[in-house]
């Protein structure tokens, strides 16, 4: 399932897309070179200018204009790899013939212990509420990283000029998309595997599976995106700043 998401990337027009959004994450890299530049000088007037933490910003922002578009994508692939051998590790102990057998097992496991059928039927509904929330949770994600990097592009105006916090969000949500894409798959095929001998618990492991993100987001790493008042702020001021500038150089 997630292997779906993570092929999206191989495809040669979302390359171009990703291409096309490092280009604008360049071109905005550069404006926030250019606006810290006047920022620091006006700062310098004061007497507060800092040239050693201007440098450390613009090497900052180096790193991440150049990082943005490929670090998402690998980590993703990284953590489908990760999950794919951990599932084909935790069903050969279950199945030998392959992974293909658990979900076969687990309906057999329902004549098996002789429910009745309206409690079979309700069963059957929660096994396939739960494996189908994964299931479309899994295959979108690779459409939410695509848009998370087109979304990190708007940072790079902020990084060269200090302003990281909201760059920080977005690492978080990235992380957060790899970390639901393991433990959900993971929680799934942990909760099949339980449900031949101890139905109710794996039942109640597949269903878990779904809350991951919530649970995820309680401890800061969500994949929603929040608006961030204090990256405003700081653009409005930094407008304010270069008007002032520029405004002072034309009376001169």
């Amino acid at each position: 399932m997630n292997a779906t998401g993570y092929d999206l990337f191989g495809m040669p027009w979302v390359k171009q897309i990703v291409q096309l959004f490092n280009n604008f994450g360049w071109a905005l890299y550069i404006v926030g070179i250019v606006v810290a530049l006047f920022d620091f000088a006006i700062e310098s007037q004061n007497g507060r200018g800092d040239p050693k933490a201007l440098a450390l910003n613009i090497m900052k922002g180096f790193f991440a204009v150049n990082l943005f578009c490929t670090v998402p994508v690998q980590l993703y692939g990284f953590t489908v790899s990760l999950q794919s051998s951990m599932s084909s590790d935790l069903t050969s102990f279950i199945s030998p013939e392959g992974s293909g057998t658990l979900l076969n097992a687990c309906l057999d496991a329902l004549n098996e212990f002789l429910f009745g059928p309206l409690l079979g039927i309700l069963i059957a509904i929660m096994m396939g509420f739960a494996v189908i929330k994964v299931f479309f949770a899994s295959i979108k994600r690779g459409g939410i990283l695509l848009i998370q990097i087109a979304v990190g592009a708007m940072y790079m105006f902020s990084v060269p000029r200090g302003y990281t916090d909201g760059f920080i969000m977005w690492i978080k949500q990235i992380i957060a998309t790899c970390l639901t894409a393991f433990l959900q798959s993971t929680m799934l095929v942990c909760g099949l595997i339980l449900f031949k001998d101890y139905w109710l618990l794996g039942l109640g492991v597949m269903l878990a599976a779904g809350e991951i993100p919530r649970i995820a987001g309680l401890f800061g790493l969500e994949t929603a995106a929040r608006p961030n008042i204090n990256g405003v702020i700081n653009t409005a001021q930094s407008a304010v700043h270069l008007k002032q500038m520029v405004s002072a150089v034309g009376k001169k």
